[in-house]
C-alpha cells in the first residue's frame, strides 16, 4: 500500500499551505462528459462494476452480536449479510429458494431467517432447516437449495461484498483500518436524491467550493482551498483543516494530533465515502438507483476523543445534525441542480481542475475498470 503521511506529516503539509498560501495540487485536468452521468449503457457498465469489486458494505459495528443481520439492496440487488453463530460475517442473495421471496427485511437480530410466504427456514450460514410439508416436494435436495453466498470479508473495521467472484487479501491490500472495536455505531439512515451517484460523491472531494457553497456553514470554521490531497491504490484521502488547527503551532511537533482540527474524507472506490469529523464517523455508501437518482445509505459512529476517551453517542448525534444542517445539506443540493441542468446542453463535458486532485483520480480510475 502507498504510505499515507502521519498526522506529523499532515499537520506540517497544512502549515506549509497556509504559510506559502498554497494547496495540494492535481497534476493534470480531467473532462468528464456530460454523456456519463446521462446514459442508461454507462449506467448498466457502472453497475455490473459495482458487482465485480469489493465494495463496502457496512462497518462491522452495526453488525455486533452473532444473528445481527442487515438486510438492504446493493448495486441494485436485495442481499441479506449476517453474522453467525461463529462469529464470521456471511453475505446471501435475499431470496428464498422456493419461490424467490426475499427472507428477511431492514435490520436486526435473529436465530434464523424464515421465508414469510410459505416458511421456508434457513440458518444463519445459509443451509436450508425445514421446509413445511415437504412431501409436497419429494425430490428436492435441501442441500442443494440454501440460500446463494456471495464473498464478504471483514477488514479494519468495515465488511466488503463482492457479489461476482471471491475477496482476495490482494484486492484490499490498499485498503488501512478505520473503525475501533471501541467506536460505538448509533445510528443507519437513508435517503434518495435525484442526481447521479458519481456528482453526488464528487460533492466531497475537493475544498475548492468552501468559500462558496459553504459561506455561512462550514467557511467560517474551515480555510479556503486549503487541503491534502492523497491517493492509495484506487482511493484517495482528502484532509480538511479547520481554522483552529493554527492553536497546534504552540504545541510541540511530537505531540501534535489531527483529532478535532480537520475533517478527513475517504473515497473507497468505487461507491464509499468515509467522513472522520470531530465526534463522529460517517460511512456513506452510494447506491445508483438509476443515471439521475442515488441512495444514500449512511453508517454513523462515536469517534475517540483527543485524550483518548470514548464519545458519547449524545455529542456524537448533536456532531452529526450539525454538519448535515449546516454544509451536507447544500452539497446535497448542489449536485440534483447540476443533475438538472445536465441534458440541456450547456456542456458537452465537466472540467475538472488541479484543485480537484481526487475528483480526477476516481474518474481516471473508474474509466480504466470500465474498459
Amino acid at each position: 500500500m502507498n504510505s499515507l503521511l502521519s498526522d506529523q506529516g499532515i499537520i506540517d503539509r497544512i502549515f506549509t499551505h497556509i504559510d506559502n498560501k498554497t494547496t495540494d495540487l492535481g497534476e493534470r485536468v480531467w473532462r468528464e462528459p456530460v454523456a456519463n452521468y446521462l446514459s442508461d449503457e454507462r449506467f448498466s457498465a457502472e453497475m455490473e462494476l459495482l458487482k465485480r469489486v469489493p465494495v463496502p458494505f457496512c462497518p462491522s459495528a452495526a453488525l455486533p452480536e452473532n444473528g445481527s443481520y442487515i438486510a438492504r439492496s446493493a448495486a441494485g440487488t436485495p442481499l441479506i449479510l449476517v453474522r453467525g453463530d461463529d462469529g464470521i460475517v456471511r453475505a446471501f442473495l435475499n431470496g428464498c429458494r422456493h419461490r424467490g421471496m426475499q427472507v428477511a427485511q431492514d435490520k436486526g437480530c435473529a436465530r434464523a431467517f424464515v421465508c414469510p410466504y410459505h416458511a421456508w427456514t434457513y440458518g444463519l450460514d445459509g443451509h436450508l432447516k425445514h421446509i413445511p410439508g415437504k412431501d409436497g416436494f419429494p425430490d428436492l435436495d435441501p442441500k442443494a437449495h440454501g440460500l446463494v453466498e456471495l464473498a464478504a470479508l471483514e477488514k479494519g473495521g468495515i465488511v466488503y461484498v463482492n457479489q461476482k467472484g471471491p475477496i482476495s487479501p490482494e484486492m484490499l491490500e490498499d485498503t488501512p483500518g478505520f473503525f475501533t472495536p471501541d467506536q460505538q455505531f448509533f445510528k443507519q439512515v437513508g435517503f434518495e436524491d435525484k442526481a447521479n451517484w458519481k456528482l453526488m460523491a464528487e460533492t466531497s472531494l475537493e475544498g475548492y467550493h468552501i468559500r462558496s457553497l459553504h459561506k455561512k456553514s462550514f467557511f467560517p470554521y474551515g480555510l479556503d482551498n486549503v487541503n491534502v490531497v492523497e491517493t492509495f491504490g484506487s482511493n484517495s484521502r482528502i484532509t480538511f483543516p479547520f481554522r483552529r488547527i493554527d492553536k497546534l503551532r504552540d504545541i510541540k511537533p511530537e505531540e501534535r494530533r489531527l483529532d478535532g482540527s480537520v475533517t478527513t474524507v475517504y473515497q473507497l472506490f468505487p461507491n464509499a465515502l468515509l467522513s472522520v469529523l470531530s465526534k463522529h464517523s460517517s460511512l456513506v455508501i452510494l447506491e445508483p438507483v438509476s443515471p439521475s437518482c442515488t441512495r444514500h445509505v449512511v453508517y454513523q459512529l462515536t469517534n475517540k476523543s483527543g485524550n483518548g476517551v470514548e464519545v458519547s453517542v449524545e455529542e456524537a448525534e448533536r456532531d452529526a445534525s450539525f454538519v448535515k444542517d449546516s454544509g451536507l445539506d447544500e452539497d446535497r443540493s448542489a449536485a440534483c441542480a447540476i443533475q438538472a441542468s445536465l441534458s440541456s446542453g450547456a456542456n458537452t463535458h465537466l472540467t475538472f481542475g488541479r484543485f480537484e486532485k481526487a475528483i480526477v483520480h476516481f474518474h481516471q480510475t473508474l474509466t480504466e475498470q470500465l474498459l
